[in-house]
């Protein structure tokens, strides 16, 4: 019995971790991995066209407003400011055109990657809200988290025993 109570107390938690992964690559399949390419672009047309894309995602699964965060809101989990950011971003690229000088459009890219980029002692990554691909159900997974890591400490007990 215990070994069996340990194996689904396993599986609980490759469930979670599972679970958890899927959304996070799903986020950056769908999202930030366009917030990447509208950084890198080289031409502000390509920029408008990837920084869409993420704000479509962010639309039409309803990450325009709200906290990432669980127990207290900090400035750097606001979705809002997030999505309010992309927003103004793409009306700047799309008032971009053929009488816009090479240096204006140079400048317009550079202040895009500024605004998607951040630069950290780890290096450069995507400016984005901590848990975004887990709104609105962060609490719920923090809980998941939690007992994830009680059913996996009772399943290396119970399997321990039962050897």
């Amino acid at each position: 019995m215990g070994k069996f109570i340990g194996i689904i107390c396993l599986l609980f938690t490759l469930a979670v971790t599972s679970t958890c992964s899927y959304k996070g690559i799903t986020l950056e399949q769908e999202c930030t991995g366009h917030l990447k390419r509208a950084a890198d672009a080289n031409k502000v047309e390509v920029a408008s066209e990837e920084l869409a894309k993420s704000i479509d995602y962010l639309e039409k699964n309803d990450l325009t407003k709200g906290y990432t965060s669980v127990i207290w809101n900090t400035p750097d989990e606001d979705i809002g400011f997030f999505y309010n950011n992309l927003k103004s971003s793409r009306e700047e690229l799309l008032k971009v055109n053929d009488s816009t000088s090479s240096l204006e459009k140079t400048n317009v890219l550079m202040k895009l990657r500024e605004t998607l980029i951040d630069s950290g002692k780890k290096g450069d990554k995507i400016t984005c809200p901590d848990g975004l691909s887990r709104y609105p159900n962060n609490g719920l997974f923090v809980v998941l988290a939690i007992l994830s890591l009680i059913t996996l400490f009772i399943s290396v007990v119970l399997l321990s025993l039962e050897l």
